[in-house]
């Protein structure tokens, strides 16, 4: 639980293609008893917009991982921690997660240490999720619900995503307690089912604890 309030901080993670978008308008309905504040990164504040414009330029990788990092930041002051402190249930599509997945491979051969590099930006002030639900599958499968290839954006090739999706992996591993993998292959409605009962969970334990 966060420490600020007794809020539930919940995140989706996985690679371009998993299902993460159609996961998250599922739980928006499923858990609307909830009242959760449905959410994103990039895109929460005007902030993402300027990320949106780093991508579409194809900008150099420094620039475009501090502009996620800026878009981290405004959305945990404008959203995530007001919520929380409220007591609110947080749903966001992709979390600082993605950001050490996905950036930690475009700054390869930019920076030394590319990871430590990038968390070392989020100490000392981002939240950590009560819970991730990583969502993995084949890159094949993956690949094959993207635009064409002349179409995907720099950080939707194979190569990226295979080693974006490992990161995932490896992330899961250390982190059992808070990751939970999803396999992408099931059905949208049994992947929702799945993961919005889990949600109500932790979201009944946190309320026993605050008794």
């Amino acid at each position: 639980m966060d420490p600020e309030g007794y809020g539930l901080l919940i995140t989706l993670e996985g690679i371009d293609g998993s299902g993460k978008s159609t996961l998250h308008a599922s739980l928006k309905e499923m858990l609307v008893d909830l009242d959760p504040v449905i959410t994103r990164e990039p895109g929460a504040t005007w902030v993402g917009e300027s990320v949106r414009r780093a991508i579409a330029e194809q900008i150099d990788p420094i620039t475009e991982a501090t502009l996620f990092v800026a878009d981290h930041a405004a959305h945990l002051t404008r959203v995530v921690r007001p919520a929380l402190a409220e007591g609110r249930l947080v749903i966001s599509d992709r979390y600082s997660d993605s950001r050490y997945a996905y950036q930690s491979v475009t700054l390869e051969g930019v920076v030394p240490s590319p990871e430590a590099w990038l968390r070392s930006m989020h100490n000392g002030w981002t939240i950590m999720p009560d819970k991730t639900f990583l969502l993995t599958l084949p890159l094949d499968t993956a690949l094959s619900r993207l635009k064409p290839a002349s179409r995907r954006e720099h950080f939707e090739r194979r190569e990226t995503l295979e080693k974006v999706q490992n990161n995932y992996l490896t992330y899961a591993w250390n982190e059992p307690s808070r990751f939970v993998v999803v396999d992408a292959m099931l059905s949208a409605d049994t992947i929702a089912t799945f993961v919005a009962d889990a949600i109500r969970h932790e979201w009944e334990a946190g309320r026993k604890r605050k008794k």
